[in-house]
């Protein structure tokens, strides 16, 4: 802790300054938060502890040169360290060098102390022993009363620091946002100019930066708070359910009987900093209840209110890092992207500006208030680095042109992405979120990464974590890494994947190139077998080999691959990585998706709290007549359409209790919603698109589940009937597992070109050139049904035009198609991808769902119309894709088919079983 609670009684000091050298290093330093070192000078101010319950003084411990700084920054009349001797308690007990440093310090700033006496030689350990002095007979003295501190400015209450929230939380713009932070640091809140603690004002509106720990969830913040205001629990639990526990809070403050808010806000925002700092020390109960109430008495309820939300890291102004460093210095971001030191940048910006610091003394250069000089922040050992990103890439064309200069193309892994930073004997790992990295995943790395790298002392890793059967050399699935997974995989280990290094020996590289780095990695490093092994990686310069690597890894059923430029720095926090999986390619035809319907829901959170934002996702099983659980989704719908669902589905309160589960529906404890749908044979039908069907323990459609769901589309025209069954979903789950021969090139002959993804979508919706049925009356849309890439750059007008591509058009819409009956599973199932994607249906050759067309390979013979639909070519499906258009279905059958009659089996498109489709289509 920065204070120390002096004992005895209230009356004050006779001296407000103390020095010492600490016998342990457990204080830290009040304005840095760094610890003081044991054995070194510090300096501690005496001021009166806010938050003893009998008063009292308390010492607030500070480096001396961290203790100048704010010395530099305080008002005139604020009482300083002038004569060392009558000010600073235990002075006499200080060796010479520490006198001298703080007589150095006091000259700095302009003030002519008196020498300190040379009590000692040169060398001595210990002060002399002092003559005594003659006592002179003097008046009884009176106790000295030190000053009062000047009253606080108006950038120090915390009233000023909630009224810039409200005014960020109401701004939509980012650049007005950083406008309104940009104006209170440098005019304040009385226009005078800013006086407040610049670190601490960033430091809070900041919170998920640098968090504090205060192990307290939100039902447990409600729990203690309801005794606290003597409330019902019952009921604060039940507005919780809005998703906002600061608000909450802030409304059972208000209603409280026996525990009043303050009528004016008169916290100070150090007080508050000083509340949580010692709130992240508790763990139990008892004090955390006790440290609340002390800090609510002197709140109101708005005071309250934000405090909550600093306890749980989200303020609710929609501003990050990005926003508030830019109103302290253009360069501050960047800065902070490689060192994720915001003390270290907040003061670097201080100096930049020419305000003073005694910062400048430890090496770092003003360059006046121009704020032109140099601000670069190296990054620091066992200080996490904001990892480098990787975009989605959606063709080769896009890579190439990303990559001019040739690229790495490395095995995207399906594991956890793990920073291993080695300082010496110390080891610390972080995963891609900065957080540490459980323990049973990476501590048997300290026994092998000293031999993988022999001559490294100090280095900064990028590096993936997965589990690699020993037999084989093949890494395992994801979610192995679990410490109950790992126990079904004997003969298995951890294995660490080194694809990256951003510091050796000293020596940052994140400057050098991609190329240069991996030289480096190369030669430093050496392979453990099923340990420590280099990611597999090829140097690529030619689309066509891009191309061959690609089919490659789909082929072998991985994940995808990470396209690196070979010139490209490492930029911590930027996407400037490229990432190809087989859901980006051909507009997402090749995503895997099923229709489910909705069977539940869950409340969301933030600005969706209150409402059902999340959806419990399932399908049925016929052979149980129950409804299985596959996944929870919350992507996908607009803000429009979720309005909507809120009154459109037919839901009933549950609150997730065990006992309202109804006997139709099968799900784990893991799954229980908060509404369950009223009828599952009465709800709506929903498209799921997402990356892979995987397999979990929490959910009950046999663990099939869908990796990074969306909704893309409502599907009105399906009923629960027509939706994917727990059999059919078994049956997509074992074909999408299922490795398959393809040809990324004959893929790109049939839709049209791999290059048509490589735009972003655009926002605006092509008309449709043909359409064979009206839409649904009720609204479908979704941010991916608005926004599908198109696939037809082989047409002239593409040709000619240049810039955003146009989303996929729903060629096929309200049409459902019956598979060829002699067609192989992997072309069948690549057949539905696109059917899907263009807005049709394909169902199965056995099913009995009714389709407007049977379709057949080239080969088959067939009749023009039979009971299950007009018979008709599968070239007319690629023909319409192509064309972006519904073309007529005539030329495809058995009479009309371009080339030739085809077995015709006695009927004609004449007959009166044609029903009308020939007119029709």
């Amino acid at each position: 802790m920065s204070s120390e609670e002096l004992p005895g009684p209230v009356a004050p000091p006779d001296r407000l300054f103390a020095a010492d050298r600490p016998k342990n290093g457990r204080a830290k330093c009040k304005r840095c938060k760094e610890p003081v070192e044991a054995g070194k000078l510090r300096i501690a101010k005496i001021v009166p502890n806010a938050f003893s319950a009998s008063g009292g003084w308390a010492k607030q411990w500070f480096h001396p040169a961290c203790l100048w700084e704010a010395f530099s920054k305080q008002r005139p009349s604020t009482k300083k360290i002038e004569d060392p001797e009558g000010d600073i308690e235990g002075w006499e007990d200080l060796i010479q060098e520490d006198m001298d440093e703080i007589v150095a310090y006091l000259r700095s700033t302009g003030a002519n102390p008196p020498s300190p006496r040379a009590t000692r030689k040169e060398g001595d350990a210990t002060p002399k022993a002092k003559k005594p002095r003659a006592k002179k007979e003097v008046k009884e003295a009176k106790p000295v009363t030190p000053p009062p501190p000047p009253p606080p400015s108006k950038d120090d209450y915390f009233r000023a620091f909630r009224k810039l929230c409200v005014d960020l939380s109401a701004e939509p713009s980012y650049l007005a946002k950083t406008a309104l932070v940009t104006k209170v640091f440098t005019e304040g809140t009385d226009g005078g100019g800013f006086k407040g603690d610049l670190e601490v004002w960033t430091r809070l509106l900041l919170p998920m930066v640098e968090k504090r720990i205060y192990n307290l969830q939100s039902k447990q913040l409600v729990k203690l708070f309801s005794k606290i205001f003597e409330t019902d629990e019952d009921a604060m639990l039940e507005d919780l359910t809005q998703g906002d526990v600061a608000e909450t809070i802030k409304i059972f403050f208000d209603q409280s009987k026996s525990f009043k808010p303050t009528g004016k806000s008169n916290i100070l925002i150090a007080e508050v900093d000083e509340f949580l700092e010692k709130l992240a020390t508790m763990t139990r109960e008892e004090e955390q209840s006790y440290h609340l109430k002390q800090v609510a008495k002197k709140c109101t309820s708005n005071d309250l209110k934000m405090i909550i939300r600093l306890v749980k890291h989200d303020l609710r102004i929609n501003a990050g890092p990005k926003h508030i460093l830019a109103a302290i210095h253009p360069d501050a971001y960047a800065a902070f992207q490689t060192s994720r030191d915001l003390r270290a940048v907040v003061r670097k910006a201080l100096l930049d500006k020419g305000q003073p610091s005694s910062a400048s003394s430890s090496g770092a250069s003003a360059s006046g208030a121009s704020g032109s000089g140099s601000f670069s922040i190296s990054i620091s050992l066992l200080t996490p680095v904001l990892p480098m990103l990787a975009e989605a890439c959606k063709s080769v064309e896009q890579a190439m042109k990303k990559c001019p200069n040739g690229m790495y193309s490395e095995i995207k892994y399906d594991g956890e992405r793990v920073q291993v930073h080695k300082q010496g004997d110390e080891f610390k790992y972080y995963s891609r979120a900065l957080k540490p990295v459980l323990a049973h995943k990476v501590n048997h790395f300290k026994q092998y990464i000293p031999d993988a790298f022999p001559s490294g002392e100090d280095l900064i890793l990028d590096s993936e974590i997965l589990l690699i059967d020993n037999k084989t050399g093949k890494p395992l699935p994801f979610g192995s890494l679990g410490v109950h997974k790992q126990s079904a995989f004997q003969d298995a280990n951890v294995c660490l994947f080194v694809f990256d290094c951003m510091f050796y020996n000293g020596e940052s590289l994140l400057h050098k190139t991609m190329k240069q780095r991996r030289k480096i990695l190369e030669k430093v490093m050496v392979e453990i077998p099923n340990r420590i092994l280099f990611s597999e990686q090829k140097e690529i310069h030619r689309p066509e080999d891009l191309t061959a690597m690609m089919e490659k890894v789909f082929r072998l059923g991985l994940e995808g691959l990470v396209l690196k430029d070979l010139q490209g720095p490492y930029e911590p926090g930027k996407r400037h990585w490229l990432k190809v999986k087989k859901d980006y390619l051909f507009g997402g035809a090749m995503a895997d998706t099923a229709d489910l319907v909705v069977l539940g829901a869950f409340y969301g959170t933030g600005q969706k709290g209150g409402m059902m934002s999340i959806f419990l996702m399932g399908c049925y099983d016929p052979a149980t007549r129950r409804w299985c659980t596959v996944t929870k989704v919350h992507g996908g719908h607009d803000d429009e359409t979720l309005a909507r669902l809120q009154t459109e589905l037919k839901m009933v309160k549950i609150h997730k209790d065990p006992g309202k589960i109804p006997d139709w529906l099968k799900a784990n404890k893991q799954m229980y919603p908060d509404f369950v749908a009223v009828d599952p044979k009465d709800t709506q039908v929903w498209e799921i698109t997402g990356a892979e069907f995987t397999q979990t323990e929490v959910h009950t459609a046999d663990g099939i589940s869908v990796r990074f769901p969306r909704v893309t589309r409502i599907r009105d025209d399906k009923t629960w009937e027509q939706a994917t069954s727990l059999p059919e979903l078994r049956a997509l789950f074992k074909k999408s597992k299922e490795t398959a021969d393809f040809s990324l090139s004959a893929m790109a002959g049939a839709s049209g070109s791999m290059s048509s993804s490589s735009a972003s979508p655009s926002k605006t919706t092509s008309p449709r050139k043909a359409s064979p049925q009206k839409t649904s009356p009720r609204k479908t849309t979704t941010k991916e049904a608005q926004k599908r890439p198109r696939s037809d750059s082989n047409s002239p007008e593409r040709a000619k035009k240049s810039g955003p591509s146009k989303p996929l058009p729903d060629v096929f819409l309200g049409i459902t198609m019956r598979a060829p009956p002699f067609m192989d599973r992997d072309s069948e199932f690549n057949l539905r991808r696109y059917i899907v994607a263009y807005g049709g249906n394909l169902i199965a050759r056995h099913s009995k769902e009714l389709a407007v067309f049977t379709l057949h390979s080239s080969d088959e013979t067939f009749s023009g119309v039979s009971d299950e639909g007009l018979d008709v070519d599968v070239e007319w499906v690629w023909d319409c894709i192509r064309k972006g258009e519904l073309l007529p279905a005539q030329r495809y059958t058995t009479y009309g088919y371009r080339g030739g009659y085809k077995g015709y089996r006695g009927r004609t498109p004449d007959s009166d079983e044609s029903n009308g489709l020939m007119d029709f289509y």
